[in-house]
C-alpha cells in the first residue's frame, strides 16, 4: 500500500532539492520554451508548417527533458548512497517513486503550462482542437518522460550511463513517431516497431487535438496508452530499487 504522508514528503523533498538546483529549473522550465521559438522562427512566414510541427514539439520536448533530468536525480540517489538510507526506513518502493514522480509532476505541469501558453500566445500556433487538450497532453508526455527516466536509471552506474539512453531510448522514439515521416509511408517493420513505441502515441493524440474541433475516441485511447506505459514503467522501476541499491 501507498503511504499518502510517506509519498508526500518524497515529494516535497525532491522538490526542495529541485528549488535550490538553479540550471535543473532553468532546463525544465526555460529550455522547451526556447526551443519552441525556435522552431517558430525556422518556419517563419509557414504559420500552417508551425502549426503541426510546433504542436508536436510540445509532446516531444518535454517528454526528452523529464526523461534526461529524472533518470540522472534517480541515479544520483542509487550511487550516493541516499536510496540505500531510504529503503532501511518504512519507506515503500512505490511511495519513494510515487513521490518523485509526483515531484516532477509539478515541474512537468509548470513546464507544459509555459510551452503551451507561449505557443498559443506569443507565437500564434493555432489548432481546431482546444489548447487545455493540448496542455493535458503535454503532461501525460512529460508523466511518460519521467516515468521511463526512473526505469532507465536502474541500469545506469554513472550520469555518462544515464545519458547514454537518450539514444538508445529517446531517439528513436522521437524519429519514428510521425514528426520527419508520416508512419503510413513508412516500411512495414518500421511502422510495427513504431506502434510499440509510446511517444508515437502522445503525438498521434496532439494529431488528433490538431485536427479535430472536439476531443476523439481516438485521442482519448491514445492518452490511455501514454498513461498506462507510464504506470507499468514505474512499476517495473519499483522492483529494480532493493537490487539495484543493495
Amino acid at each position: 500500500m501507498i503511504s499518502p504522508r510517506i509519498t508526500i514528503s518524497t515529494a516535497r523533498r525532491i522538490l526542495c532539492q529541485l528549488g535550490h538546483d538553479r540550471r535543473t529549473v532553468a532546463l525544465l522550465l526555460a529550455v522547451p520554451a526556447l526551443l519552441l521559438c525556435v522552431v517558430r522562427f525556422m518556419f517563419d512566414n509557414r504559420a500552417a508548417s508551425f502549426d503541426r510541427v510546433g504542436l508536436i514539439m510540445l509532446g516531444i520536448f518535454p517528454f526528452i527533458t523529464m526523461f534526461l533530468v529524472t533518470s540522472i536525480a534517480m541515479l544520483r540517489e542509487r550511487t550516493s548512497g541516499t536510496l540505500e538510507r531510504l529503503l532501511t526506513m518504512p519507506l515503500g518502493k512505490l511511495d519513494l517513486l510515487v513521490g518523485y514522480s509526483a515531484a516532477f509532476g509539478v515541474a512537468a505541469l509548470f513546464q507544459s503550462l509555459i510551452a503551451t501558453g507561449l505557443g498559443f500566445g506569443l507565437l500564434g500556433l493555432d489548432t481546431l482542437g482546444s489548447p487545455g487538450l493540448v496542455f493535458l497532453l503535454a503532461i501525460a508526455s512529460a508523466f511518460l518522460g519521467v516515468a521511463l527516466g526512473l526505469l532507465c536509471s536502474a541500469f545506469a552506474s554513472s550520469e555518462f550511463q544515464a545519458v547514454q539512453f537518450m539514444p538508445a531510448v529517446v531517439l528513436p522514439q522521437a524519429l519514428l513517431c510521425g514528426l520527419f515521416v508520416p508512419r503510413t509511408e513508412m516500411t512495414g517493420w518500421l511502422h510495427r516497431v513504431s506502434d510499440a513505441l509510446p511517444l508515437t502515441y502522445a503525438v498521434d493524440a496532439l494529431r488528433q487535438v490538431g485536427d479535430h474541433s472536439a476531443s476523439t475516441g481516438t485521442m482519448w485511447r491514445d492518452l490511455a496508452v501514454v498513461v498506462g506505459v507510464a504506470i507499468g514503467s514505474l512499476i517495473a522501476a519499483a522492483s529494480t530499487l532493493r537490487r539495484r541499491s543493495s
